[in-house]
């Protein structure tokens, strides 16, 4: 079992920076894959970033490609997304995953086996 705890989301203007945290506990987290992802009202759960067990490879979605970056830090057992120049159609529950059947990344939400309770991302214009 794993369990993962984000925090970090909040209220921000357009413009402006917010970090998540994905807090993982119950394994070793250096030994799988990471992902964050979100979900406006009324649509699809959208992916945003991966990283890979050693963070030593990222992949992003063209939406937030230069504006967000992903990282991990292992000795933390924590995933971060650092989220610059915020846009309101960021405005969403932004969810971290985990895929401990592999330490590598993937785009696809299937390919998790756990996720967090999600956080709320506003983004007022």
């Amino acid at each position: 079992q794993v369990q993962l705890v984000e925090s970090g989301g909040g209220l921000v203007q357009a413009g402006g920076s917010l970090r998540l945290s994905c807090a993982a506990s119950g394994r070793t987290f250096s030994n799988y894959g990471m992902g964050w992802f979100r979900q406006a009202p009324g649509k699809e759960r959208e992916f945003i970033a991966t990283i890979s067990w050693s963070g030593g490879y990222t992949y992003y979605a063209d939406s937030v490609k230069g504006r967000f970056t992903i990282s991990r830090d292992n000795a933390k057992n924590t995933s971060y997304l650092q989220m610059n120049s915020l846009k309101p159609e960021d405005t969403a529950v932004y969810y971290c995953a985990a895929r401990i059947t592999s330490p590598f990344a993937a785009m696809n939400w299937g390919a998790y086996d756990y996720w967090g309770q999600g956080t709320q991302v506003t983004v007022s214009s």
